[in-house]
């Protein structure tokens, strides 16, 4: 019994720091907002209403009701190739994933 105990409150301790070190939804969205500023307001509109300022590029609130999730993920760390004019970039699984939070959180039918 008495080695059951280190052993439990281990587990326990390791437990809250793989808790704490998974960012939750509303983190994930605000981490993609900052990079939808930095990288993608120029051509975008990265908010919930408002007209991008090329007219060619989508909206952000509604870029996942045209393309899939999954896809758009993949193209996204692979570096996006569409027909229109777009800068050349490739962005990291985590910096994806914040985008794509931050674009579910706004998404609306268009």
């Amino acid at each position: 019994m008495k080695r059951l105990v280190p052993i439990v409150l281990a587990a326990l301790t390791l437990g809250a720091c793989a808790t704490e070190a998974t960012p939750s939804r509303a983190e994930l969205a605000a981490d993609g907002l900052e990079i939808a500023e930095a990288q993608c307001a120029a051509c975008h509109s990265i908010g919930a209403y408002g007209d991008s300022p090329m007219a060619q590029a989508p909206p952000f609130r509604s870029v996942l009701s045209r393309y899939r999730e999954d896809v758009l993920k993949e193209e996204l760390i692979a570096g996006i190739r569409v027909t229109h004019p777009m800068p050349e970039f490739q962005f990291n699984p985590q910096s994806v994933d914040a985008l794509l939070a931050y674009m579910n959180s706004i998404q609306t039918a268009e």
